[in-house]
């Protein structure tokens, strides 16, 4: 199938690893021009070399902390100036440390906002004008299955995820005009360093085994296992591609069946 991705623009955050790297991975494949950012130049130019090697398109990557309007602006004009335009646009941040509601403060909370919740306003700030002046484009989130069905141990990834979905929604009401689609992607339990992460510190919270802390994870999951990158990744590709040219506002799981909600 001819996604209809050949030569499109499309600007990918936190994507020198996991999801995010993916997603750019197989937007490159299919012939998209690609953005990376991160803020590790080390891992970013590795990152940006193997896309290059593996699908021959062109990468532009920049160095970039979400949390930092400047960054976020400049990453944005840097992408205009390369290639005059911006077709799909996929948000993307790490997650906000694990823990039970009265275990942060204030400051934990500001952190988490900055780069899960404001970091995305930030970024479709600055890219919307330009989708509209080029006569649409594609807005894509990626947050979590926690926006469904909150997950234990994570209360500030539950709360400000959330809020990026009443974002999408709202988004998606006032840009359809404009041609420009706007949803959400809910990856669930993938294998990625964040999970690691997760698994690491369930593992010191609880005092029980690696393999049981995983195990937490996967039984849950009607399929039984957990989720690949590319996997998600390929749910990003096609709501980025002209096939899905009439959705907008939705938010879809890749969770393997772990949601258990009827809606």
């Amino acid at each position: 199938m001819d996604l209809e991705l050949k030569n499109k623009v499309a600007l990918v955050t936190a994507s020198s690893k996991g999801l995010g790297k993916a997603v750019a991975f197989e937007l490159a494949r299919e012939g998209a021009k690609v953005v990376i950012c991160a803020r590790d130049k080390n891992t970013l130019e590795k990152t940006a070399e193997e896309i290059r090697n593996a699908t021959g398109t062109e990468v532009l990557s920049v160095v970039t902390d979400l949390t930092k309007a400047e960054d976020i602006k400049n990453l944005v004009k840097d992408t205009i100036t390369k290639f005059a335009r911006i077709d799909i646009l996929f948000t993307n941040a790490g997650g906000p440390p694990p823990g039970q509601f009265m275990e942060f403060n204030d400051e934990d909370w500001k952190n988490a906002f900055e780069l899960n919740l404001l970091s995305v306003v930030r970024l479709c700030k600055e890219v919307i004008p330009y989708m509209q002046r080029q006569g649409g484009g594609r807005i894509i989130h990626s947050t979590s299955i926690s926006v469904k069905q909150p997950l234990e141990n994570l209360v500030l990834s539950n709360s400000l995820r959330a809020g990026v979905i009443g974002l999408s929604k709202t988004l998606a009401n006032e840009l359809g005009p404009d041609n420009i689609l706007v949803n959400a992607v809910c990856p669930g339990a993938t294998a990625t360093e964040r999970l690691e992460n997760l698994v690491k510190a369930r593992v010191e919270r609880e005092g029980i085994s690696e393999e049981d802390a995983k195990r937490g994870w996967t039984d849950a999951i009607p399929l039984g296992r957990l989720g690949t990158p590319e996997e998600f990744a390929n749910l990003v590709v096609f709501l980025a591609s002209e096939k899905a040219s009439n959705i907008t506002g939705t938010a879809i799981q890749v969770d393997g069946g772990f949601y258990k909600g009827i809606l």
